[in-house]
């Protein structure tokens, strides 16, 4: 599966310094130190709808990730998966009366072009389940002879108790995991179960729905969690920088997804720091394909709005933040792109040295994009009211605003 066209991140004068982000599993702040190449692996969309505001907030926060590793001189590496199959896409399908795998296509088409729109750097791998069930069922084989899976009238279940560290990423409690598992896809009333959180690795093949071989494992499709821990370990391996994705992904997907790994390699931790954006809400809910409150990027497009606007808007929040779309958002973020564009369009300015200071500052700071965008817009005020001498410095602010915030002015 390939990815989207890479935008050109412009070079700017000096260098950014190491982020200090959030981390879910320890709860606090933690300097992200790592080699010349950065690893990043955030979980993609399963596409039976394509990119409404809350994955536009969520791929905009990993983008920040990304360029502040690159002012620091580094190289990214960045994986991210599409689960072309599941649950959700067969029943979306199956309610539109179309073929799954049509509809999986046309609506990772669409996401592609709204991520080149948003201007959003691709990941180097971009890898659909489907494509990893060869990868997928070894590990399911591995999990289960090793006894940390189980059968279950033909399906696979992995063992939470067969991992020391379960729960080291949520810290979440016994009753809180059934819950959220109830929510989230699992299945914890179901009898037999050793315990009622652990996560299906192979389904065995159901009448009417696509299957595939699963050698000693029988006919099925995997399960949602070892699906991007066979895609991470094959490019990765463990320890990798990051592990990203929305606040929804905390349990149940990223805690599974480490216990797999842990237990099949033997080794802790899965991934070295754990990172989720907020959820974005319409209506006072937060935006759910399930719920259908959803304003698509797609749409907005259409309709003629500016994608750098879009972005704006989605960078006027921090990246960490539960946050509501409205249409004040959207056109204070229009009316903001105007006076930057502005400000930049004249010859000269005042210094933006600072400026760029500020920006670097603002996003080393757990992903501060409020503050940088404020940092711009006191520029832009300045360049209003007094101007300036300076022949470069619009230019210097038209590359800081791009290479580092992704909005092309």
């Amino acid at each position: 599966m390939h990815a989207w066209p890479a935008s050109e991140v412009p070079a700017l004068p000096g260098e950014g310094r190491d982020l200090r982000i959030h981390d879910t599993a320890t709860g606090g702040r933690v300097t992200l130190v790592p080699g010349p190449v950065a690893r990043l692996y955030v979980c993609g969309i399963t596409p039976y709808d394509a990119t409404h505001m809350g994955h536009a907030a969520t791929y905009n926060a990993f983008d920040l990730v990304q360029r502040v590793w690159l002012d620091t001189k580094r190289q990214v590496h960045y994986v991210q998966n599409v689960t072309d199959i599941d649950d959700p896409l067969l029943e979306r399908a199956a309610a539109n009366g179309e073929d799954w795998e049509a509809l999986a296509e046309r609506e990772t088409v669409l996401f592609r072009e709204d991520m080149t729109a948003l201007r959003l750097l691709p990941p180097r791998q971009y890898v659909g389940a489907v494509e990893s069930i060869p990868k997928i069922v070894p590990l399911v084989e591995r999990l289960r002879d090793a006894g940390a899976a189980y059968e279950l009238d033909g399906d696979i279940y992995f063992s939470v108790a067969s991992d020391a560290h379960f729960g080291e990423v949520s810290g979440l409690d016994a009753e809180a995991m059934r819950l959220l598992s109830a929510e989230r896809g699992g299945d914890p009333d179901r009898p037999g179960k050793k315990n009622p959180v652990d996560p299906m690795l192979w389904m065995a093949a159901r009448p009417g729905e696509p299957s595939w071989d699963g050698a000693s494992l029988g006919p099925g499709r995997p399960g949602w969690h070892i699906e991007c821990v066979a895609i991470a370990l094959e490019y990765f391996g463990m320890g990798f920088d990051v592990q990203g994705g929305g606040s929804d992904l905390i349990f149940p997907h990223h805690e599974m997804g480490a216990s797999h790994a842990q237990a099949l390699t033997g080794e802790h931790p899965f991934a070295k720091t754990y990172v989720h954006a907020g959820m974005v809400a319409l209506h006072g809910e937060k935006m759910s394909k399930s719920k259908g409150n959803l304003v698509f990027v797609s749409a907005l497009r259409r309709e003629g709005v500016d994608p750098a606007a879009i972005r704006l808007a989605l960078l006027s929040h921090h990246y960490r933040a539960d946050w509501e779309w409205t249409d004040d958002v959207l056109a204070e973020a229009v009316e903001r792109l105007g006076r930057w564009r502005a400000a930049v369009s004249r010859p000269d300015g005042p210094s933006a040295d600072a400026l760029l200071a500020e920006v670097r500052e603002a996003l080393a700071d757990d992903l501060d994009a409020p503050a940088a965008l404020a940092a711009v817009d006191r520029w832009a005020a300045a360049q209003a009211a007094d101007g300036g001498t300076d022949e470069g410095a619009p230019g210097l602010v038209s590359r800081t605003v791009d290479a580092l915030l992704g909005v092309a002015l």
